[in-house]
């Protein structure tokens, strides 16, 4: 089968023109990912308070004098949600203690070993900040 100059000329600039458009569709589809992952990142608490006390301040039309009354009230709100939260820590570690040895009842001595590895490199990315990762948060 012989092929004109012409049409190979064609074919050429067919499959330069489609890697064109793919390239383009995906950036795009790239770009808008990456934008929405950015988007949909969860703010940090100052930024969360920020954003609450501008939200309020325009909604209510709340004074400034209302403004700081607002700031002092949730400063108290995350101070006493923070006692609870310290109070309650010991108590969690005794369940996820006691989880960890049901568990650790149930497997064999070669699982155990794996297992302690698998809680041990959990540890690591929670003090990382990482993600928990896996089903039932390893």
């Amino acid at each position: 089968m012989n092929f004109s100059r012409k049409s190979i000329a064609l074919y050429v600039g067919l499959v330069f023109v489609s890697g064109a458009v793919l390239g383009v569709f995906g950036d795009r589809l790239y770009t808008v990912t990456t934008v929405t992952k950015a988007k949909n990142a969860k703010p940090s608490p100052e930024e969360f308070r920020r954003g609450y006390l501008g939200f309020m301040q325009k909604r209510l039309t709340l004074t400034e004098s209302q403004i700081t009354k607002l700031g002092l009230i949730l400063d108290e709100t995350r101070a006493r949600m923070n006692e609870v939260h310290d109070r309650t820590i010991p108590e969690q570690q005794e369940i996820q203690k006691s989880q960890s040895e049901k568990i650790r009842a149930l497997l064999t001595p070669a699982q155990q070993a794996e297992y302690d590895v698998v809680v041990k490199e959990r540890r690591e990315r929670m003090k990382k900040g990482g993600p928990r990762g896996g089903p039932g948060g390893f």
